[in-house]
């Protein structure tokens, strides 16, 4: 089911209109704020409630829940990512880029984690959603980086203190 219609140029053409990029920088900018505005909720949330929950098990001396608590926080952190994959996957198959929905996922995954397994399959006049895809993956992993960091502070602090009876 085809929502809109967008402008489509054949592989032919040599020029490309300034309305036609226009649509372009619309969609990759619309697609990036939204990744980049789900990320920072979900990853925000969930480092905040790792907080809350590693400081009071810190407290109590509960280690292997602090243990628990970082193994849980990273998978959700891959969760978050997979998601990300699956929303720019939505939007190339919404506007109909890519009307197959597992190669709408595999090259958004390839764009997102930069790995470039899969060709640009994308219409000619929309290459360079590639791009928004991907700085949307570096930018994300970067602030996932930054959190998990972050996190490992606490990690070791309890680790110090269930396995050297000290802290850091």
């Amino acid at each position: 089911m085809e929502i809109m219609a967008l402008p489509t140029l054949s592989d032919t053409t040599t020029t490309i209109s300034l309305t036609f990029v226009l649509v372009d920088i619309f969609f990759g900018v619309t697609g990036l704020i939204l990744i980049l505005i789900f990320h920072g909720s979900g990853l925000n949330h969930m480092a905040m409630r790792f907080e809350r929950l590693t400081k009071a098990n810190l407290d109590r001396n509960q280690y292997d829940w602090i243990f628990f608590h970082f193994y849980v926080a990273f998978i959700i952190i891959a969760l978050i990512h997979i998601c990300e994959i699956f929303i720019w996957a939505a939007i190339l198959f919404w506007l109909n880029l890519i009307p197959n929905g597992v190669n709408a996922i595999l090259f958004a995954g390839s764009c997102y984690t930069t790995v470039g397994f899969i060709s640009d399959i994308l219409p000619y006049g929309w290459k360079t959603m590639a791009f928004f895809i991907a700085f949307s993956g570096l930018f994300s992993i970067a602030w996932t980086t930054s959190t998990m960091i972050g996190m490992t502070g606490l990690y070791r602090q309890a680790w110090n203190l269930k396995y050297l009876g000290r802290q850091k």
